[in-house]
């Protein structure tokens, strides 16, 4: 075998393959800055010009954030295909501070977290021994159910509103998944890497002859369109109308953790954990600082693309750099985001389910290396998965707690990564017996290897 040979995240295609490729990730993804924007303009009342910009600025800032992931210069980004996006939980805490103490206050919180970020970081290094294969496992199925859940929503509305459960929408959901996979099945090999992209648009032209598709606004105002710094005014700062961000930023890093380790996995590049985590850590604590100058709430990196890595088998990061560049032409051109709009939100919700659902599967597929004849493991996994699930099956089961509280217990990503590394330490930490037999611990992957090699 030749060493020298260039490992495949870091090949560059042919650009009649990336700008496909690349724009396949976009299509994907595209839903979750138009809504995070339309949330926060519906809102807060803005006008159309305060939201035109900060669609610009969360297009521009997710595409320069996942440029800098995928080329990772100065340990500030992981080197792997990875795409950023405005995070979902940030925004439902920007909205409150905004609405509680003023736009001016949320912008000060999201710039006080993103220096929380780096100021905090080297101390969450060192707690990454406490994130074996078991935990971050867990994290990754939870990860995947989440997205899940949050997708099927876009298939069939909200609950409780008038077009919940539209059958037509139903109908063009499902018809995207069976054109996905129809695709994949029925392409030369050659093609497979598009089938998401291809099934994609026959399912938007599907929606089309079902009068399903809106792009009476293609075309209209200006066509070039630039953020602007500073929107709101000047940011003020209080740490403890910032602390929901901040809390949330210490999730956020256990998260971001978790799906670079399993990108590394999707791409076979080795990756140790206490060396690259922080550098994709990095990345978005320096995007959600930008982020704060522009008038958005944090850019994290997603886990939404990794699916879609996996399911076509494109590993080069050189696809998402692609990707990049796109986002970063849809906030600058206001037609492309204006086409981009026009996708029938169940077609994207279809396509989601698929990718996500991938990711679930990548998450047992991690678990499998774990040795559950060592009761240990069962228990952690199990009350890490019971916590995690709980307020995602069961939305505002905490919403009698104080609003601080609410925000941390009502994450399942951060309550699965919290209580599976207590659990972690409690199992496998405390009161370790050396004389312990060693057939009772867990089995160690090469990625737990690697971890323990830079503690």
């Amino acid at each position: 075998m030749n060493d020298s040979k260039v490992h495949p995240v870091d090949e560059v295609p042919p650009l009649r393959r990336l700008i496909p490729l690349g724009l396949q990730h976009v299509m994907v993804m595209v839903a979750t800055p138009l809504s995070a924007v339309f949330l926060v303009s519906q809102t807060l009342g803005l006008s159309d010009s305060l939201t035109t910009n900060l669609l610009s600025a969360t297009f521009i800032l997710s595409g320069l954030g996942t440029l800098l992931q995928s080329f990772g210069p100065w340990k500030l980004g992981a080197k792997l295909p990875f795409v950023m996006l405005p995070g979902g939980a940030p925004i439902i805490m920007f909205l409150m501070i905004a609405q509680e103490h003023g736009l001016q206050m949320a912008t000060g919180a999201v710039i006080l977290t993103g220096v929380f970020y780096f100021l905090v970081l080297p101390l969450f290094a060192r707690l990454l021994k406490f994130f074996p294969t078991v935990v971050v496992g867990t994290m990754i199925v939870v990860i995947g159910i989440n997205l899940v859940k949050h997708s099927a929503f876009l298939i069939t509305g909200q609950p409780g509103t008038e077009d919940f459960g539209r059958l037509d929408f139903l109908t063009l959901g499902v018809a995207t998944i069976v054109l996905i996979v129809l695709f994949y099945r029925l392409l030369p090999t050659s093609l497979r890497p598009v089938s998401v992209l291809l099934g994609m648009v026959a399912a938007t032209l599907l929606a089309a002859t079902m009068g399903l598709t809106d792009f009476a606004g293609v075309g209209e105002g200006n066509v070039v369109s630039l953020p602007q710094f500073l929107p709101f005014g000047p940011p003020e700062f209080d740490l403890l109308a910032s602390l929901p961000l901040l809390i949330f930023s210490i999730a956020s890093m256990a998260e971001a953790t978790g799906q670079t380790v399993l990108n590394g996995e999707v791409v076979g590049k080795k990756v140790v954990a206490k060396q690259d985590a922080p550098k994709t850590i990095r990345g978005d604590a320096i995007m959600s600082l930008l982020g704060g100058f522009f008038g958005t709430s944090l850019i994290v990196t997603s886990g939404e693309n990794i699916g879609i890595v996996k399911a076509t088998g494109v590993r080069s990061r050189f696809v998402t750099v692609g990707a990049g560049f796109i986002l970063i032409l849809i906030g600058i051109l206001a037609p492309i985001g204006q086409v981009m709009a026009g996708i029938p939100s169940a077609v994207v919700g279809g396509t989601a389910v698929i990718v996500f659902s991938i990711i679930v599967a990548m998450g047992f597929q991690m678990l499998r290396r774990v040795d559950f004849n060592d009761h240990r493991n069962t228990i952690i996994a199990a009350v890490a998965l019971s916590a995690g699930l709980m307020p995602i099956l069961v939305p505002g089961m905490y919403d009698q707690l104080a609003p601080n509280a609410r925000i941390l217990l009502g994450s399942g990503v951060a309550m699965t990564a919290f209580v599976g590394v207590i659990m972690n330490i409690v199992f496998l930490h405390l009161g370790k017996r050396r004389s312990e037999p060693a057939e009772n611990s867990e089995p160690q992957s090469d990625t737990d290897n690697q971890v323990k090699d830079t503690l």
